[in-house]
């Protein structure tokens, strides 16, 4: 079953690309060749489908993972997690906030450069429209590409809106949008400062999570934590700078709960011998 799932994927993605190429050169395609490469796609699509959900029902996502590549696999959750942004944030709803816990955002210093691109996006979209109307293929392939990356330019937004930083009782959750999430216990925490920067130099065991360029609050663990990336490259860090719409509440809630874990992590005084 697997191996045959691979070997559907090598002659799918291929067809599929040359297809496109065909069509983007302007090579003439016989409707009846163009509708019968198409069926077949959709055909191998749904055994693949198929397969997926019958490898997934005898051996669960450990399965899957063993199946599809990992870069893969983070690619289409990271466009999943996009889209199921955009459905909480028509219904005013937050992921991963549970009673008890404290969001903190972050999305409100890229809000106006995001909703840039999505206009940015929608006039190419309807000037492609325009000078694509007489390639009528052409015109649909293009139209359906940039409207779902409006949809997708819109999702990644609304993922920063309602996946905010989360502090619980005993973790700190940074996120950013679709594509972060580290979670850091809070016993791992040794300091948190305020350092709003701007410019974000690469180097050993510092993981940069900036929005719209710049950091407000950078904290330094006792101990590496492993992030992972969007295409699955991991790498121990010691120092994870971030923003926050509201840093100073961030930091003092933060310096709240560090407080009550350190409390609670204390040794217990030691007992004099009895009187």
């Amino acid at each position: 079953m697997r191996a045959l799932m691979r070997a559907l994927a090598w002659v799918v993605v291929p067809v599929e690309l040359a297809l496109a190429v065909c069509l983007l050169v302007g090579v003439p395609l016989p409707p009846h060749v163009l509708v019968g490469v198409e069926a077949v796609a959709v055909a191998l699509l749904a055994v693949e489908g198929v397969g997926l959900a019958v490898v997934y029902r005898r051996g669960g996502r450990a399965a899957v993972r063993e199946l599809v590549p990992e870069p893969v696999r983070l690619i289409v959750g990271h466009e999943v997690r996009a889209l199921h942004g955009l459905v909480l944030w028509v219904a005013r709803r937050r992921h991963g906030v549970r009673a008890g816990d404290l969001a903190f955002g972050y999305a409100r210093d890229q809000a106006a450069m995001l909703y840039g691109f999505v206009f940015v996006c929608v006039v190419e979209t309807v000037g492609l429209a325009v000078l694509l109307r007489n390639f009528p293929t052409l015109h649909a392939i293009t139209l359906v590409i940039d409207v779902y990356g409006v949809v997708l330019m819109l999702g990644i937004h609304a993922a920063s809106v309602t996946r905010p930083h989360v502090l619980s009782a005993d973790a700190l959750r940074v996120r950013h949008g679709a594509h972060r999430d580290l979670r850091i216990p809070l016993h791992l925490i040794a300091s948190a400062s305020g350092q709003r920067r701007f410019t974000h130099e690469a180097a050993d065991g510092v993981l940069d999570i900036p929005v719209a360029s710049q950091t407000s609050l950078t904290l330094e663990l006792t101990e590496p934590i492993m992030a992972v990336g969007l295409l699955g490259g991991r790498r121990p860090v010691t120092t994870v700078r971030l923003h926050s719409d509201e840093p100073a509440k961030l930091r003092a809630a933060l310096g709240r709960a560090l407080a009550l874990t350190q409390a609670r992590t204390a040794p217990s005084p030691s007992q004099g011998p009895p009187a």
